[in-house]
């Protein structure tokens, strides 16, 4: 028996699973994020206002089989297209924008243990995954120079490796069955483990008290003596060795995340006109007769339909260089600066719509019962993600200059 068959066993008999669809295509993967966000809006006010995890609609998000869309065909996975995942993300954060994020670091990581697994490693990880199983993102680290030190380390003590440290912002990871956890090597470099969320000297801490996006659970995870199996270890060196699209990857899900906010706040927006009660100057009979309204919406629906526009065309282009064996320097650069292009436009919907809602909805919406503040609460805590002033400043250099921008999961 191989160590990560000991792995499959002991993890399958401690947690199993019902029953869990598989999607075979992007129809499908699409009708299931519906039903999910179906799902995810039924209690997202009561969640949201009592801070109450959404257990159950992640779970139904892993039954409904939309964990491993992404997953290559030969390994049982649909491999839906970029501009699908993106529609899938957009649908989900539209319903529920906690429901939206939670499961993106997952996907995300799936795609970088394509870059860097070994056949064994990614059949065992995918087949996990396609069986309903979860993974999360250890997240960065507190208090360290910037998002990319580490001060978790990977040691090697009477010839097993040993996890030490303490993460944050590691979202999802109280709904996870396994754990991505990134350290430093014991010869210097950075690794990401796989480490099971139920192991002995994993504590994970809910304390995540951000005003929005609250019930993502990303808060700390605590790494005490953290027994590694060594088949678990990916060399991240393996990601900088040919070009990769990784960061434009990775940020096309942040980007869906936003605008499926914006698409909420924009039809909340269009409910809460119609009950307001109109601006006596106005001298009209409904608040949605209003000229200044009507201008406003207007410019609001162009903002949307631009930022949607944009980030359809990103995920086209990765869904071009999805069709070639290897992609140029050139080409990764272009990804990048097409997904930071969608970046700004949903940043500035997300936030613009969001905080519209509530100047034209008047002071009713402003009552706590209606919960719509979630909206600019959620936008503003999740577009602090990846700031957009960084976009903006790749996107000019890139134009002007003709420089490339850095490759990280960031950009």
């Amino acid at each position: 028996m191989t160590a990560i068959q000991g792995v499959i066993m002991s993890n399958s008999l401690s947690k199993t699973t019902a029953y869990v669809q598989v999607i075979q295509n992007d129809q499908q993967a699409i009708n299931a994020a519906y039903q999910v966000a179906d799902f995810a809006l039924e209690g997202r006010n009561t969640r949201d206002q009592q801070r109450q995890l959404p257990y159950e609609q992640i779970e139904s998000f892993s039954q409904k089989g939309l964990g491993g869309i992404r997953i290559a065909k030969k390994y049982g996975g649909a491999f839906v297209s970029n501009k699908t995942l993106a529609q899938v993300f957009r649908i989900l954060s539209k319903g529920d924008a906690n429901v939206g994020q939670i499961p993106q670091n997952q996907i995300s990581l799936l795609n970088l243990i394509e870059i860097m697994g070994t056949e064994q490693q990614k059949q065992f990880i995918f087949s996990e995954i396609l069986a309903g199983k979860r993974l999360a993102n250890g997240g960065p680290e507190r208090n360290t120079h910037d998002s990319k030190t580490l001060k978790t380390t990977l040691t090697i003590e009477n010839g097993k490796y040993i996890l030490n440290g303490e993460k944050f912002y590691s979202t999802g990871t109280s709904f996870a069955h396994w754990l991505a956890i990134k350290a430093v090597h014991p010869e210097g470099h950075v690794v990401l483990v796989i480490v099971n969320r139920d192991a002995q000297g994993i504590e994970v801490i809910n304390d995540w008290n951000g005003f929005g996006q609250r019930t993502t659970a990303s808060g700390t995870v605590k790494l005490n003596q953290v027994e590694v199996n060594p088949d678990l270890i990916f060399d991240e060196r393996l990601l900088t060795q040919v070009p990769t699209y990784r960061g434009a990857y990775s940020q096309l899900l942040q980007v869906a995340i936003d605008v499926g906010i914006a698409e909420a706040a924009f039809e909340d927006t269009l409910s809460t006109i119609h009950k307001a009660r109109p601006i006596i100057d106005a001298n009209v009979e409904k608040a949605s007769f209003e000229h200044y309204t009507l201008q406003e919406m207007g410019k609001l629906n162009i903002l949307l339909d631009a930022a949607i526009l944009l980030l359809d065309e990103a995920a086209e282009y990765l869904d071009e260089l999805d069709q070639l064996e290897n992609v140029t320097d050139e080409q990764v650069a272009k990804a990048s600066i097409l997904v930071a292009e969608a970046k700004v436009y949903a940043n500035d919907a997300a936030l613009q719509i969001s905080e519209k809602l509530l100047e034209l909805g008047g002071s009713r919406s402003s009552l706590s019962q209606h919960n719509l503040d979630q909206h600019w609460r959620n936008a503003r805590v999740h577009t602090l993600h990846d700031p957009v002033r960084w976009k903006l400043h790749a996107i000019g250099n890139y134009y002007l200059n003709g420089h490339f921008p850095a490759r990280h999961a960031w950009i």
